[in-house]
Protein backbone atom coordinates (compact mmCIF):
# COMPACT_ATOMS: atom_id res chain seq x y z
CA UNK A 1 0.00 0.00 0.00
CA UNK A 2 1.05 3.68 -0.89
CA UNK A 3 2.15 6.06 1.82
CA UNK A 4 -0.85 8.16 1.80
CA UNK A 5 0.48 12.11 2.36
CA UNK A 6 0.09 13.59 5.32
CA UNK A 7 -3.34 14.83 4.78
CA UNK A 8 -4.70 11.11 4.73
CA UNK A 9 -2.25 10.10 7.77
CA UNK A 10 -3.10 13.04 10.15
CA UNK A 11 -7.21 13.33 8.66
CA UNK A 12 -8.17 14.79 12.18
CA UNK A 13 -6.09 17.30 12.19
CA UNK A 14 -5.97 18.17 8.33
CA UNK A 15 -9.93 18.46 7.61
CA UNK A 16 -10.39 18.88 3.18
CA UNK A 17 -12.82 17.36 1.04
CA UNK A 18 -11.18 13.39 -0.58
CA UNK A 19 -11.80 14.80 -3.79
CA UNK A 20 -9.60 17.92 -3.35
CA UNK A 21 -6.22 16.74 -1.59
CA UNK A 22 -3.67 17.01 -3.79
CA UNK A 23 -0.42 14.94 -2.81
CA UNK A 24 3.13 13.71 -3.89
CA UNK A 25 2.95 11.34 -0.79
CA UNK A 26 4.76 14.11 1.16
CA UNK A 27 6.14 13.22 4.69
CA UNK A 28 7.54 10.55 6.84
CA UNK A 29 11.09 11.74 6.34
CA UNK A 30 13.11 9.76 8.54
CA UNK A 31 14.90 11.14 12.13
CA UNK A 32 18.87 10.36 11.37
CA UNK A 33 20.82 10.29 14.26
CA UNK A 34 24.16 12.11 14.78
CA UNK A 35 27.05 9.71 14.79
CA UNK A 36 30.50 10.90 13.95
CA UNK A 37 29.90 14.50 14.49
CA UNK A 38 28.26 14.67 17.98
CA UNK A 39 31.48 12.55 18.59
CA UNK A 40 34.08 14.58 16.61
CA UNK A 41 32.70 17.86 18.49
CA UNK A 42 32.45 16.22 21.45
CA UNK A 43 28.88 17.13 21.91
CA UNK A 44 27.37 15.98 25.36
CA UNK A 45 23.81 15.41 23.81
CA UNK A 46 21.92 13.11 21.71
CA UNK A 47 21.38 14.70 18.22
CA UNK A 48 18.68 13.95 15.62
CA UNK A 49 18.67 15.46 12.08
CA UNK A 50 14.63 16.22 10.71
CA UNK A 51 15.73 15.48 7.24
CA UNK A 52 12.87 17.46 5.22
CA UNK A 53 14.93 17.53 2.18
CA UNK A 54 13.52 14.45 1.60
CA UNK A 55 10.29 15.19 0.92
CA UNK A 56 9.35 15.54 -3.27
CA UNK A 57 10.64 18.68 -3.83
CA UNK A 58 13.13 18.63 -1.66
CA UNK A 59 12.22 20.66 1.28
CA UNK A 60 9.41 21.44 4.22
CA UNK A 61 7.28 23.50 2.40
CA UNK A 62 6.09 20.19 0.93
CA UNK A 63 3.97 19.85 3.96
CA UNK A 64 2.21 23.21 4.00
CA UNK A 65 1.69 23.47 0.34
CA UNK A 66 -0.06 20.22 -0.07
CA UNK A 67 -2.64 21.42 2.18
CA UNK A 68 -2.75 24.95 0.97
CA UNK A 69 -3.29 23.59 -2.51
CA UNK A 70 -5.82 21.41 -1.57
CA UNK A 71 -7.72 23.74 0.08
CA UNK A 72 -7.31 25.95 -2.38
CA UNK A 73 -8.73 23.31 -4.73
CA UNK A 74 -11.58 22.64 -2.58
CA UNK A 75 -12.14 26.64 -2.69
CA UNK A 76 -12.70 26.11 -6.55
CA UNK A 77 -9.47 29.00 -7.01
CA UNK A 78 -7.89 28.38 -10.48
CA UNK A 79 -4.51 30.03 -9.61
CA UNK A 80 -2.11 29.94 -6.47
CA UNK A 81 0.51 32.96 -6.13
CA UNK A 82 3.50 33.08 -4.13
CA UNK A 83 7.01 35.28 -3.30
CA UNK A 84 9.96 33.31 -2.57
CA UNK A 85 13.54 32.79 -2.00
CA UNK A 86 13.16 29.55 -3.49
CA UNK A 87 11.43 26.67 -1.86
CA UNK A 88 8.17 27.95 -1.76
CA UNK A 89 7.96 28.35 -5.24
CA UNK A 90 9.22 24.97 -6.03
CA UNK A 91 6.84 23.45 -3.77
CA UNK A 92 3.97 25.48 -5.19
CA UNK A 93 4.84 25.22 -9.11
CA UNK A 94 4.64 21.06 -7.96
CA UNK A 95 1.28 21.11 -6.05
CA UNK A 96 -0.35 23.75 -8.72
CA UNK A 97 0.82 21.05 -11.59
CA UNK A 98 -0.49 18.65 -9.92
CA UNK A 99 -4.12 20.23 -9.35
CA UNK A 100 -4.14 21.40 -12.68
CA UNK A 101 -4.18 24.97 -11.48
CA UNK A 102 -1.32 27.46 -12.48
CA UNK A 103 1.41 28.99 -10.31
CA UNK A 104 2.21 32.20 -10.19
CA UNK A 105 5.99 32.68 -8.71
CA UNK A 106 7.29 36.04 -7.91
CA UNK A 107 11.22 36.11 -6.73
CA UNK A 108 13.93 38.57 -6.24
CA UNK A 109 16.02 39.21 -8.80
CA UNK A 110 19.53 37.40 -8.63
CA UNK A 111 19.03 36.42 -5.27
CA UNK A 112 17.46 32.89 -5.75
CA UNK A 113 19.21 29.81 -6.25
CA UNK A 114 19.13 28.07 -9.29
CA UNK A 115 18.15 24.58 -8.10
CA UNK A 116 14.99 25.72 -7.05
CA UNK A 117 14.13 28.62 -9.82
CA UNK A 118 14.73 25.15 -12.07
CA UNK A 119 12.13 23.39 -10.20
CA UNK A 120 9.69 26.37 -10.29
CA UNK A 121 10.01 26.67 -14.32
CA UNK A 122 10.21 22.87 -15.15
CA UNK A 123 6.90 22.91 -12.70
CA UNK A 124 5.36 25.04 -15.19
CA UNK A 125 5.03 28.23 -13.14
CA UNK A 126 4.82 31.32 -14.45
CA UNK A 127 8.02 33.16 -12.70
CA UNK A 128 8.78 36.65 -12.48
CA UNK A 129 11.57 38.96 -11.40
CA UNK A 130 11.36 42.23 -9.04
CA UNK A 131 13.53 44.67 -8.41
CA UNK A 132 13.86 44.59 -4.46
CA UNK A 133 14.23 41.75 -1.83
CA UNK A 134 11.50 39.17 -0.38
CA UNK A 135 9.27 41.34 0.93
CA UNK A 136 9.23 43.65 -1.98
CA UNK A 137 8.15 40.58 -3.56
CA UNK A 138 5.63 39.50 -0.89
CA UNK A 139 3.79 43.18 -0.95
CA UNK A 140 3.34 42.21 -4.74
CA UNK A 141 1.55 39.17 -4.15
CA UNK A 142 -0.08 40.05 -1.33
CA UNK A 143 -2.44 42.35 -3.75
CA UNK A 144 -2.27 40.30 -6.97
CA UNK A 145 -4.40 38.15 -3.97
CA UNK A 146 -7.26 40.36 -3.82
CA UNK A 147 -8.01 38.68 -6.75
CA UNK A 148 -11.05 36.23 -6.78
CA UNK A 149 -9.59 33.39 -8.73
CA UNK A 150 -5.95 33.67 -7.12
CA UNK A 151 -5.00 31.90 -3.49
CA UNK A 152 -1.94 32.95 -1.82
CA UNK A 153 -0.10 30.49 -0.51
CA UNK A 154 3.14 31.81 1.48
CA UNK A 155 2.87 30.85 5.17
CA UNK A 156 0.25 33.81 6.09
CA UNK A 157 -1.82 31.25 4.16
CA UNK A 158 -2.89 29.57 8.05
CA UNK A 159 -3.30 26.42 5.89
CA UNK A 160 0.31 26.45 5.49
CA UNK A 161 1.11 26.37 9.05
CA UNK A 162 -1.52 23.70 9.73
CA UNK A 163 0.58 21.24 7.28
CA UNK A 164 3.62 22.07 8.99
CA UNK A 165 3.23 20.63 12.04
CA UNK A 166 3.03 17.42 10.81
CA UNK A 167 6.90 16.88 11.01
CA UNK A 168 6.75 17.72 15.07
CA UNK A 169 3.93 14.50 14.67
CA UNK A 170 6.24 12.31 13.41
CA UNK A 171 9.40 13.42 15.58
CA UNK A 172 7.21 12.49 18.37
CA UNK A 173 6.49 8.98 16.46
CA UNK A 174 10.22 8.32 16.41
CA UNK A 175 11.34 9.04 19.45
CA UNK A 176 8.56 8.28 21.37
CA UNK A 177 8.00 11.55 23.42
CA UNK A 178 9.03 15.28 22.13
CA UNK A 179 12.47 15.99 22.34
CA UNK A 180 14.20 18.06 24.70
CA UNK A 181 15.26 20.88 22.48
CA UNK A 182 14.16 21.41 18.87
CA UNK A 183 16.98 23.73 17.07
CA UNK A 184 15.40 25.19 13.59
CA UNK A 185 16.30 27.70 11.24
CA UNK A 186 14.35 30.86 11.00
CA UNK A 187 13.66 33.01 7.61
CA UNK A 188 9.87 33.71 7.35
CA UNK A 189 9.68 32.04 11.10
CA UNK A 190 6.17 30.00 9.94
CA UNK A 191 7.99 26.92 10.49
CA UNK A 192 9.05 27.39 14.28
CA UNK A 193 5.40 28.18 15.01
CA UNK A 194 4.45 25.19 12.54
CA UNK A 195 6.13 22.95 14.79
CA UNK A 196 5.79 24.61 18.46
CA UNK A 197 1.76 23.84 17.52
CA UNK A 198 2.16 20.38 16.29
CA UNK A 199 4.03 19.29 19.62
CA UNK A 200 1.32 21.32 21.45
CA UNK A 201 -1.22 18.97 19.91
CA UNK A 202 0.55 16.37 20.47
CA UNK A 203 0.69 17.02 24.30
CA UNK A 204 -2.72 17.59 24.28
CA UNK A 205 -4.03 14.00 23.04
CA UNK A 206 -1.27 12.70 25.47
CA UNK A 207 1.36 11.58 22.96
CA UNK A 208 4.14 13.55 24.05
CA UNK A 209 4.84 13.46 27.40
CA UNK A 210 6.73 16.89 27.44
CA UNK A 211 7.48 19.93 25.07
CA UNK A 212 10.38 21.11 23.77
CA UNK A 213 11.89 24.09 23.84
CA UNK A 214 12.32 25.68 20.53
CA UNK A 215 15.20 27.33 19.58
CA UNK A 216 15.32 29.36 16.87
CA UNK A 217 18.68 30.73 13.94
CA UNK A 218 18.83 33.64 11.70
CA UNK A 219 21.23 34.21 10.24
CA UNK A 220 22.96 37.42 11.37
CA UNK A 221 23.24 38.95 8.04
CA UNK A 222 19.38 38.71 8.10
CA UNK A 223 18.19 38.51 11.68
CA UNK A 224 15.32 41.45 12.40
CA UNK A 225 14.08 39.76 14.60
CA UNK A 226 17.11 38.94 16.96
CA UNK A 227 17.85 42.55 15.99
CA UNK A 228 14.10 43.91 17.04
CA UNK A 229 13.80 45.82 13.88
CA UNK A 230 13.32 45.55 9.78
CA UNK A 231 16.21 44.51 8.08
CA UNK A 232 16.05 46.77 4.44
CA UNK A 233 18.61 45.22 3.02
CA UNK A 234 18.77 41.45 4.25
CA UNK A 235 22.27 39.54 3.30
CA UNK A 236 23.45 36.27 4.01
CA UNK A 237 24.52 32.71 1.97
CA UNK A 238 22.08 31.23 3.03
CA UNK A 239 19.22 32.43 0.89
CA UNK A 240 16.28 30.68 1.75
CA UNK A 241 16.55 32.68 5.48
CA UNK A 242 17.72 35.66 3.55
CA UNK A 243 14.42 37.63 4.71
CA UNK A 244 14.12 41.18 6.67
CA UNK A 245 10.70 41.18 7.55
CA UNK A 246 9.01 37.83 8.30
CA UNK A 247 5.62 37.40 8.17
CA UNK A 248 5.13 35.28 11.29
CA UNK A 249 7.51 38.12 13.51
CA UNK A 250 5.49 38.40 16.50
CA UNK A 251 4.11 34.41 16.42
CA UNK A 252 7.33 33.44 16.41
CA UNK A 253 8.91 35.77 19.48
CA UNK A 254 5.45 33.87 21.55
CA UNK A 255 6.56 30.52 20.37
CA UNK A 256 9.92 31.62 22.09
CA UNK A 257 8.89 32.34 25.15
CA UNK A 258 6.32 30.29 25.60
CA UNK A 259 8.51 27.11 25.46
CA UNK A 260 11.23 28.82 27.43
CA UNK A 261 13.35 28.68 24.31
CA UNK A 262 15.13 31.83 21.74
CA UNK A 263 15.95 32.89 18.63
CA UNK A 264 19.79 34.00 18.08
CA UNK A 265 21.97 34.60 15.54
CA UNK A 266 24.84 32.35 13.55
CA UNK A 267 26.98 34.41 11.22
CA UNK A 268 27.56 32.69 7.77
CA UNK A 269 31.15 31.67 8.40
CA UNK A 270 29.33 29.47 11.11
CA UNK A 271 26.73 28.59 8.73
CA UNK A 272 29.05 27.04 6.21
CA UNK A 273 30.80 25.68 8.93
CA UNK A 274 28.50 23.67 9.90
CA UNK A 275 26.92 22.98 6.35
CA UNK A 276 30.37 21.46 5.82
CA UNK A 277 30.39 19.66 8.90
CA UNK A 278 27.11 17.50 8.56
CA UNK A 279 28.19 16.72 4.97
CA UNK A 280 31.60 15.19 5.77
CA UNK A 281 30.85 13.93 9.28
CA UNK A 282 27.39 12.71 9.14
CA UNK A 283 27.17 11.77 5.35
CA UNK A 284 23.82 14.33 4.90
CA UNK A 285 24.05 17.35 2.67
CA UNK A 286 21.90 20.35 2.76
CA UNK A 287 21.36 23.40 1.79
CA UNK A 288 23.46 26.41 3.73
CA UNK A 289 19.53 27.80 5.67
CA UNK A 290 19.57 24.12 6.80
CA UNK A 291 22.80 24.27 8.36
CA UNK A 292 21.58 27.25 10.32
CA UNK A 293 20.35 24.85 13.06
CA UNK A 294 23.45 22.68 13.40
CA UNK A 295 25.30 25.65 13.67
CA UNK A 296 23.56 26.91 16.28
CA UNK A 297 23.72 23.58 18.41
CA UNK A 298 27.35 23.85 18.12
CA UNK A 299 27.43 27.26 19.59
CA UNK A 300 25.19 26.67 22.51
CA UNK A 301 27.17 23.34 23.59
CA UNK A 302 30.47 25.79 23.44
CA UNK A 303 28.59 27.76 25.55
CA UNK A 304 28.13 25.03 28.32
CA UNK A 305 24.86 25.38 27.31
CA UNK A 306 23.08 21.78 27.25
CA UNK A 307 22.32 19.07 30.09
CA UNK A 308 24.27 15.61 29.46
CA UNK A 309 22.67 13.30 27.11
CA UNK A 310 19.88 15.71 26.54
CA UNK A 311 17.53 14.86 23.16
CA UNK A 312 18.20 17.48 20.64
CA UNK A 313 16.42 17.63 16.98
CA UNK A 314 17.93 19.42 14.03
CA UNK A 315 14.94 20.58 10.91
CA UNK A 316 17.19 20.29 8.03
CA UNK A 317 15.01 22.48 6.07
CA UNK A 318 15.82 21.71 2.63
CA UNK A 319 18.37 19.50 0.06
CA UNK A 320 21.73 20.49 -0.66
CA UNK A 321 20.76 20.31 -4.18
CA UNK A 322 18.98 23.15 -3.59
CA UNK A 323 22.27 25.42 -4.29
CA UNK A 324 24.89 23.30 -5.95
CA UNK A 325 26.76 26.32 -6.64
CA UNK A 326 27.49 27.29 -2.47
CA UNK A 327 28.57 23.30 -2.42
CA UNK A 328 31.13 23.60 -5.37
CA UNK A 329 32.43 27.26 -4.22
CA UNK A 330 32.84 25.91 -0.22
CA UNK A 331 34.81 22.64 -1.41
CA UNK A 332 38.31 22.03 -3.44
CA UNK A 333 38.46 21.80 -6.85
CA UNK A 334 38.72 18.33 -8.70
CA UNK A 335 42.29 17.21 -9.00
CA UNK A 336 43.52 16.87 -12.59
CA UNK A 337 45.64 13.47 -12.94
CA UNK A 338 46.53 11.79 -16.02
CA UNK A 339 44.55 8.39 -16.91
CA UNK A 340 47.13 6.36 -14.55
CA UNK A 341 45.99 4.06 -11.80
CA UNK A 342 49.84 4.70 -10.37
CA UNK A 343 49.26 8.10 -10.48
CA UNK A 344 46.43 8.50 -8.70
CA UNK A 345 47.55 6.01 -5.99
CA UNK A 346 51.00 7.68 -5.30
CA UNK A 347 48.73 11.32 -4.94
CA UNK A 348 46.35 9.59 -2.44
CA UNK A 349 48.82 7.73 -0.38
CA UNK A 350 46.83 5.14 1.18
Amino acid sequence: MLYPGIIRKYRDDLPVAESSIVTLHEGNTPLFQSIRLVKELNLPIQLYYKLEGLNPTGSFKDRGMTYAVSKAHEAGFRAVICASTGNTSAAAAAYASRAGMLALVVIPKGKVARGKLAQAQIHGAKVFQVDGNFDAALNVVKEVAEHPKVTLVNSINPHRLMGQQSAAFEIVESLGDAPDYHFIPVGNAGNIVAYWRGYKAFHEKGLAKKLPQMCGFQAAGSAPIVEGHIIEHPETVATAIRIGNPANWKAAEEVAIESQGFIKAVTDEEILSAYKQVAQLDGYFCEPASAASIAGVIKMAEQGFFKKNASVVCTLTGHGLKDPDQAIEQSPAPIHISASSEELLKLIKL
